[in-house]
């Protein structure tokens, strides 16, 4: 996916330049990880499904990796028999490097279609024991951390003397921790590429939602919805219009992304 591309391109981007090839090897240990929550009493766990590691090309076209889809029967097997709800999520930013490669991920509308391919797979292998799907996690953060400032894959957004001309307070820059100060791309345009980027992620967040409402949730009873990030905002002065307004339009611009 592009979150490899991007850590191993980029090691300093995680402390001691960690990378998720193995990291802490839940693929293998799986069931020693579930005998744990098991034991802290736990009845719930949500994961998340790696599209590429289930379509390493990001669609049907260049195969299904059975590997990948036996091993997310097992982990949801597992934790079925130990009590624990799964609860999946679908896309938690990893974008498969294929389709970055070939038409730039959700730069494109292009992803819609692929992603609406990849769900229904997954709601036809893992639908008849999953009954909470999350969609997209957080893609207010995905859109800034890839598009904006670079720290998170594909890494896009301005470079670093283009922020620092348009920070409020260059010298704050200098106190950034060394993975902030070097993550910035002169990829990208930060001024439209965010928007873009959240544009096709919502219209894939509703492709997904329409088509599990329509062909599976009737006959799987399960649920579907979005995983939000936001803080909250508060107006400075609750009788100030102006402050309202401000604080009303913070909120759209973090929690309605």
């Amino acid at each position: 996916s592009i979150w490899d591309t991007f850590t191993q391109r980029r090691p300093g981007m995680i402390k001691e330049g960690g990378n998720g090839n193995v990291a802490v090897d839940s693929y293998h240990q799986y069931k020693e990880d579930i005998k744990i929550l098991k034991n802290m009493g736990l009845d719930a766990y949500r994961f998340s499904i790696s599209w590429s590691r289930v379509l390493p090309g990001g669609n049907l076209n260049a195969g299904v990796n059975k590997e990948g889809i036996n091993y997310y029967n097992n982990l949801i097997d597992e934790l079925l028999a130990n009590g624990i709800e799964p609860y999946v999520t679908l896309f938690h930013w990893d974008v498969p490097q294929a389709l970055e490669d070939k038409y730039g991920g959700f730069l494109s509308s292009q992803i819609v279609d692929d992603f609406r391919e990849y769900v229904e797979l997954c709601f036809w292998e893992f639908g008849d024991r999953v009954k909470h799907w999350i969609t997209l996690n957080e893609p207010w953060s995905s859109s800034v951390g890839g598009y904006v400032n670079g720290t998170f894959a594909p890494g896009r957004g301005a470079s670093s003397s283009e922020q620092e001309n348009d920070h409020p307070a260059p010298a704050l820059l200098s106190r950034c921790s060394p993975w902030q100060s070097q993550s910035i791309s002169s990829n990208g345009n930060p001024g439209t590429e965010p928007y873009v980027v959240t544009h096709n992620q919502l219209l894939a967040h509703a492709a997904a939602v329409e088509l599990y409402k329509t062909n599976f949730q009737k006959s799987q009873n399960g649920k579907i919805g979005i995983t939000l990030v936001s803080q909250w905002m508060e107006p400075l002065d609750g009788n100030s219009k102006a402050d309202v307004e401000a604080a009303k339009r913070a909120l759209d611009f973090m929690l309605g992304w």
